[in-house]
């Protein structure tokens, strides 16, 4: 049976709804890592280093998909709550077609200035070849990547994660089999890894798309709408913590690679490759919660209710605080095996990888705070907030120790910048966290400031 978003949420029934949308999460790193993995094996060193030199940029363009479905799905989930379904229709729709524009207009802007930006990256020769090609294909999908993205949100605000679930391992099965066909029977190097994510994305965004147009089971489907901006300012303000996210760790990803170019050059961009492949698997636990919880949270905001608010964010606490540790010692434990996959046949490159990512992963328990405390406030719909904790944690504290790290600790210093950041962040949520309980009715006085677009005149 499905569960609603306005129901009582004990332990049990947190887990049963979050848990398709952190497989969901889990699954789509593995399909992300996959491409890694074959390019690394099966095309070569410099390859794997040209992808992993290009793909933050690529993400930069599709951290709008981020962007618009956290914090639409955060506008649409407390509209619902506020009792006016139609109304809630009507922002979704709009959302999602303004996703569609955004992808068009980036698909345009991205093709045309790949080279360029590649090169300014520091690609040069075969490596600037390699940058150009799987950047310019994966471009031309990027209509259907945004909508993915989207839609993993929105789907949850529907009442449907495990319909997002079987999606994500629908695409993810086409993209693995992309893979070992293209890349590991055809030889078609990056260009047939850029073609296998290209028709996966074709599943993930197209496919929900279509589900919305038709009559559906769910609260949530495509209806005419048309421009509100206060709507449209909401859902960019919420969602300005996660676009802030993804840029930030993409321009982190830039300065790390500059980095580890003048250290060690292109084993150490081929080595942060892999750490973050790695990575992107275990954050993904703390995203999928996060992204599952948050319409839950949102709703009953948006309805008022002060308890089931109370309650939703000390069991989240306290299973973040599990899912840290877990993650965090799993992380250590598993750094060698996990660097063989991709690696393995450099013993250097892969003492190497092994050990950064050793002291890399250290940082996860502080993101698995960081991460939850920033969506918190996206569901509440204080993007301000959830874009500060996101700014600082992903940014200016990254910028910073990966800046002065390695001038005390060297190369060390450039693999424990991450869990330093994480852990001054640490403390910025949890200022907040306390600072605004009162506001938001979780530390126990009456809700004060509960507006949604419509008290800027939406209607």
């Amino acid at each position: 049976m499905a569960i609603h978003l306005s129901e009582h949420f004990g332990y049990g029934k947190l887990i049963r709804f979050t848990f398709p949308t952190i497989i969901m999460m889990i699954f789509t790193s593995i399909y992300g890592v996959v491409d890694g993995v074959f390019v690394s094996n099966f095309a070569g060193k410099t390859a794997f280093a040209a992808v992993n030199l290009i793909m933050p940029a690529l993400m930069i363009f599709a951290a709008t998909g981020f962007m618009l479905g956290t914090g639409g799905s955060a506008v649409v989930a407390r509209t619902m709550g506020e009792g006016d379904l139609p109304r809630a229709r009507r922002y979704f729709s709009l959302i999602i077609y303004t996703g569609i524009a955004a992808g068009l207009i980036l698909t345009v802007l991205g093709f045309f200035i790949m080279e360029p930006l590649c090169a300014a990256l520091g690609a040069e020769g075969e490596m600037l070849r390699l940058c150009v090609l799987y950047g310019r294909i994966l471009t031309l999908a990027l209509v259907p990547f945004i909508l993915q993205n989207m839609f993993q949100s929105f789907l949850v605000a529907a009442e449907r994660p495990k319909l997002g679930l079987g999606l994500t391992v629908a695409a993810g099965l086409t993209n693995m089999l992309g893979d070992y066909l293209l890349v590991g029977v055809l030889r078609q190097g990056v260009a047939g890894a850029a073609a296998a994510t290209v028709a996966s994305s074709l599943v993930g965004g197209v496919v929900p798309l279509i589900y919305f147009l038709l009559p559906n089971k769910t609260p949530l489907r495509l209806t005419a709408a048309r421009p509100e901006g206060p709507v449209l300012k909401q859902t960019l303000v919420n969602g300005s913590s996660e676009m802030m996210s993804n840029l930030s760790m993409s321009l982190m990803s830039i300065l790390y690679n500059f980095q580890l170019m003048r250290l060690i050059g292109e084993d150490g961009v081929a080595a942060y490759g892999v750490i973050m492949y790695v990575d992107f698997v275990f954050t993904a636990v703390f995203l999928g919660y996060s992204i599952g919880a948050g319409p839950i949270i949102s709703f009953h905001y948006g309805a008022g209710n002060q308890g089931e608010l109370r309650s939703l964010l000390g069991k989240s606490l306290r299973l973040t605080a599990v899912s840290g540790v877990l993650t965090t010692a799993l992380a250590v434990g598993t750094a060698a095996p996990l660097s063989h996959i991709f690696v393995g046949y450099d013993g250097e490159l892969l003492a190497l990888t092994a050990h950064g990512f050793q002291l890399f992963a250290l940082s996860f328990f502080g993101k698995a705070f960081n991460i939850f405390g920033s969506a918190f406030f996206t569901a509440l719909s204080n993007g301000a907030v959830s874009a500060a904790i996101s700014f600082l944690r992903t940014l200016l504290f990254q910028v910073a120790a990966v800046l002065v790290l390695p001038l005390l600790l060297e190369l060390d210093g450039i693999w424990l910048s991450a869990a330093a950041a994480e852990l001054l962040a640490l403390f910025v949520t949890a200022v907040f966290l306390f600072a605004l309980r009162t506001r938001y009715g979780y530390g126990g006085p009456p809700l004060k400031d509960r507006s949604s677009p419509d008290s800027s005149g939406v209607s």
